[in-house]
């Protein structure tokens, strides 16, 4: 059956599970515009799914006509809301898996932390069997991704068990890039369209850091991570005032891990390297995405593979002993050539840490709406693709150490961090587990406050824009003076 349409309502009936719903069709049916109506109506497709008095089911309709129904029996004495989630997920998983042909490697899991499932198992004294029976069987994920999952979360829990209650991170947003690459998402802005008002946005983003360094004198601060946007993309006088405040601030010492996201290679010199290590950055992150020259023109990037292994050969020669480096498996046009090539490439320049993501089409990307005009990958490709960038981590001596995934993945698969031992990134675990307080500086940032005793968390966002940031950076310290545990005493 033809399941190609733009898009896919759905109707819900017994429940209330609307997210589990949608995400659970996006993982067979992605990039669509998913639309939830009262009754099954003429659309293209309908997906229905349903329970009551004791039967979950999920029902397709084409046009208004029912095309097939998967169904199971349940018992509503035993039915917690995760059980309840799970069972709607699988009657809509088994339906779209018979209508579609996919077999989505990690099963009814939507979420964005995989590995956070299993911390929590190992937490309540389950063994690593039982770990990966649970994944297996309860939620259909692939064994090699359930053991994917298993490890990721082992090497976290190992970072995460020297956490102290009174540790905090620190995030500054820096919105600007030199051009907005063809996938990209963040809160970004064209640096020659805001080049005039750069120092005023970092003037205003001063001010809230000197809120937020009063508001964190009573704890200590163990990570700063400076990203973006492209933070390199400030030119050398304007980085120094960030670096010069940072370190007025905060202090930083070889205790933190104090990271900056340099980006994009069009954007770094010789001078700016000099000026991170001199400010004492202990780990940098250059990102070309991939090693072929095409492909980075297509995507919108203005460097070439050279420009990437002459920026890495001087930061070396600058003295940085922590370099990251970001890749995106499924870009337009590649294939598992062009991925092998970029390893190969990357092997030879031997970084610390590499971090492979696979591509999510966002909303908010010229990539959506261009879609129709690129040829994307399949999920078969993918695979292929990560598998190949998996042997290239193993070959240069690298373990994976964080996890995430993302809404709209090419394949649902997922974005692995690999490093050598002894250069994780600590700043990602924290941020993607969970489990520590991370105070946010600049437009679009969002700081997010964890309970050490209950992990409850809460959000304090700040606004998006950099004419509203700027216009309103008292508001936004006023957010966090209520927002934050104690903020009013600042």
């Amino acid at each position: 059956m033809r399941m190609d349409t733009e898009t896919i309502s759905y109707v819900l009936e017994g429940h209330e599970l609307q997210n589990d719903v949608q995400t659970m069709i996006q993982v067979f049916l992605a990039n669509r515009h998913y639309i939830r109506t009262d009754t099954v109506t003429d659309a293209e497709i309908t997906v229905k799914s349903e329970m009551k008095e004791g039967i979950a089911s999920a029902m397709l309709y084409r046009r208004g006509e029912k095309a097939s129904a998967w169904s199971m029996e349940y018992d509503e004495k035993m039915l917690t809301e995760k059980e309840q989630k799970r069972i709607i997920k699988r009657t809509i998983y088994e339906l779209l898996k018979a209508e579609t042909g996919i077999r989505p490697q990690w099963g009814l899991l939507t979420g964005v932390r995989p590995a956070k499932l299993i911390s929590s198992l190992l937490e309540e004294g389950k063994t690593d069997k039982e770990c990966l029976v649970f994944l297996t069987e309860d939620y259909l994920v692939m064994p090699h991704k359930a053991a994917l999952a298993l490890k990721v979360a082992k090497a976290e829990r190992k970072i995460l068990e020297d956490n102290r209650p009174e540790e905090i991170s620190l995030y500054i947003g820096i919105p600007f890039c030199p051009t907005r690459c063809l996938y990209c998402s963040f809160t970004a802005y064209p640096l020659h369209q805001y080049k005039n008002r750069v120092d005023e946005y970092l003037d205003a983003m001063f001010r809230e850091l000197d809120w937020l360094a009063a508001y964190s004198r009573g704890f200590v601060m163990k990570n700063i991570y400076i990203g973006g946007g492209t933070p390199t993309s400030l030119n050398e006088a304007q980085l120094e005032r960030l670096l010069q405040k940072v370190e007025e601030l905060f202090h930083p010492d070889e205790s933190m891990e104090y990271t900056v996201e340099a980006g994009r290679p069009d954007t770094i010199t010789r001078e700016k390297l000099r000026l991170l290590k001199e400010y004492g950055v202990n780990r940098i992150s250059i990102n070309p995405q991939t090693m072929n020259d095409k492909t980075l023109r297509a995507v919108g990037r203005k460097h070439t593979v050279e420009d990437i292994r002459r920026v890495f050969r001087e930061a070396r020669e600058e003295g940085h002993q922590n370099i990251n480096m970001d890749l995106i498996l499924g870009l337009p046009g590649e294939d598992a050539a062009d991925v092998r090539n970029t390893m190969e490439e990357i092997m030879k320049l031997a970084p610390d840490n590499v971090t492979v993501h696979t591509l999510a089409v966002k909303r908010a990307s010229r990539l959506r709406e261009e879609l129709a005009q690129h040829d994307m990958t399949t999920a078969e490709a993918l695979e292929e693709m990560l598998d190949i960038s998996a042997e290239y981590a193993e070959r240069m001596g690298m373990e994976p150490y964080y996890m995430y995934r993302q809404k709209n993945m090419v394949g649902n698969f997922e974005n692995v961090g690999y490093c050598h031992p002894g250069k994780e990134g600590i700043y990602n675990v924290q941020i993607m587990e969970e489990k520590q307080t991370i105070l946010a500086a600049g437009a679009g940032a969002s700081t997010k406050t964890v309970d050490p005793e209950t992990d409850r968390i809460e959000r304090v966002f700040n606004v998006k824009s950099i004419e509203d940031y700027i216009g309103r950076i008292e508001e936004m310290i006023e957010r966090k003076r209520t927002g934050l545990p104690q903020g009013g005493n600042v």
